[in-house]
């Protein structure tokens, strides 16, 4: 890239990080003591601000940069991401945002210990947390890597680790001085600017194109290389049985892990009342669904205009391909209108990736704070205490997904969240899907749900191809696969079903019938709800 891309690139984020800066620092002046601001900024957002902040931690670095390229790459099936990512808040919609809300306080553990031995319990659900949370943080610090490394027109691996440590210092910052408020007000803004981004892009892909979209794809088809192939199933998922196992196990974690995912969860806590979480919800499939619709307008625009080898020279996994194509749509390398549509998107996919981090590291810290620190002492600490602890553990996750990051950079960002939402799906909704719905569930079978999702989830992927046995893996000049999926949903999901009906129906505890209808209650009517 020349200078005039770096520089514009680089000021324009400089200004974000600005304004969100002085967002925090506003915040941190203004009621910033108590657990509950901090942990659910005061429950005082309305259903169209939370909604627009779901939509901000939902939309990360994954959708804006990950599907887009893969879609650039592999035609239809990179599809599967955005159909599974938009059809997930179904199930959020209907089975778990409103409930969530009544039944909870601060983090997903609230839920499943309004009924079970508390200890047990939230050490189970906040280990899991921390989990999907740091997977989660890997795919957005390998996505500010990819950026950066395309901005600077570098790829040595000492920019894109400045990078990194960058993101995980502002991050840091943002949670620890701003907590839930701050945090809420960043993904707004966020929200804002990605749309906005994303719409003028699609709206130039098809003026490109004079609003015909069979041609738009039947250019990407052309240039794919593949013909006909590339706008049909198979091209990534349908070699072999494995492959379609694969793309089966993948569809499967990504519309049952967003219910499951601790920061999406959190969200819930910040409006006043159930009604106006589920209002946020529904303000949120609006928002998301016309961005996932205009991602597939992207991706295949990057295959027309930009071309897979391009996308695939510049990272192989595909994750530059919407700041390549706004290159070209403004005129290519050398004009202004390249140079500004460039940095505008490179300045939205920094600014989309330090918001969801900040978004995932205070679900995380809280989590550690709230269920892990709180269960592990012998009395409990107060809220103020609590807070601090949250402040610190920020800190130590922030260094974690850094470390994971530099690790895993070469691999793609979607891919990457494929995995977050497996463990999420595998670990997390099953305990609370049990929790909210079976009378006779047991804290031994919590506990087995718990982990006997996670468990399996994070074996199989240590045991994949992702990780060992091909060029494509984390460490590719060692070979100990023995599990052929890359996703392990399709195992790792009913494993945590399945464990969870075995620990309680094996459990000599009687389930508390008395528990169980009071957060029935609670939870279809909001009757003693905080």
């Amino acid at each position: 890239m020349t200078g005039n891309h770096q520089s514009l690139a680089l000021l324009l984020f400089s200004a974000f990080v600005a304004v969100t800066l002085g967002i925090t620092t506003w915040v941190s002046r203004n009621r910033h003591g108590s657990a509950e601001e901090f942990y659910a900024g005061g429950r005082l957002f309305s259903p169209m601000e939370n909604g627009f902040a779901i939509a901000g931690d939902y939309m990360s670095a994954a959708s804006f940069l990950g599907i887009s390229g893969l879609i650039a790459l592999f035609g239809y099936d990179g599809l599967l991401y955005s159909v599974g990512f938009l059809v997930a808040w179904l199930v959020v919609l209907f089975l778990v945002a409103e409930l969530v809300r009544n039944c909870g306080r601060f983090t997903l553990a609230d839920v499943i210990a309004a009924r079970m031995r508390e200890r047990p319990v939230r050490i189970a659900a906040g280990t899991s947390s921390v989990t999907v949370s740091v997977l989660y943080l890997v795919a957005q610090m390998v996505g500010a890597g990819s950026l950066v490394a395309l901005l600077l027109g570098r790829t040595s691996e000492a920019a894109q680790a400045w990078t990194v440590i960058g993101v995980g210092a502002l991050m840091i910052v943002y949670v620890s001085f701003g907590g839930m408020r701050a945090t809420t007000w960043i993904q707004i803004v966020k929200a804002v600017l990605l749309l906005a981004g994303t719409v003028a892009l699609t709206v130039l892909v098809l003026v490109r194109f004079h609003g015909d979209f069979d041609r738009l794809l039947l250019t990407a088809a052309d240039r794919s290389g593949h013909g006909a192939a590339f706008l049909a199933p198979g091209l990534k998922y349908g070699g072999d049985w494995t492959a379609r196992f694969d793309f089966m196990s993948l569809g499967l974690a990504l519309v049952l892990g967003t219910a499951g995912l601790p920061h999406i969860l959190s969200r819930f806590y910040t409006v006043p009342t159930a009604r106006a979480a589920r209002r946020s919800v529904v303000w949120s499939i609006g928002l998301i669904g016309g961005f996932y619709l205009m991602t597939i307008v992207l991706g295949f625009g990057a295959a027309a205009i930009v071309g897979p080898d391009a996308v695939r020279a510049s990272n192989a996994a595909g994750n530059t391909a919407v700041p390549l194509l706004a290159l070209d749509l403004g005129g290519g390398a050398d004009s202004t209108g390249g140079t500004v549509l460039f940095a505008v998107v490179a300045a939205v996919a920094f600014a989309t990736i330090l918001a969801v981090v900040a978004g995932i590291t205070l679900a995380s810290s809280a989590s550690v704070a709230h269920d892990l620190y709180a269960s592990l002492r012998r009395r409990r600490g107060t809220p103020r205490s609590e807070v601090t602890v949250a402040r610190t553990a920020a800190v130590g996750i922030g260094v974690i997904a850094i470390a994971l990051g530099l690790l895993a950079r070469d691999l793609n960002v979607a891919f990457l969240v494929g995995l977050a939402f497996a463990v999420a799906a595998s670990a997390n909704l099953p305990v609370l899907l049990y929790s909210l719905f079976w009378r006779g569930f047991t804290t031994r079978g919590a506990m087995w749900a718990v982990y006997g999702g996670l468990v399996p989830a994070l074996v199989l992927v240590a045991l994949s191809p992702v990780v060992s046995g091909s060029p494509e893996s984390l460490f590719p000049g060692v070979d100990f696969q023995y599990f052929p999926l890359q996703n392990p949903g399709l195992v790792s999901i009913p494993l945590g079903f399945l464990a969870g009906w075995l620990g309680t129906v094996t459990s000599a505890e009687e389930p508390d019938e008395a528990k169980h209808a009071e957060t029935e209650v609670r939870s279809l009517t909001g009757a003693g709800a905080v």
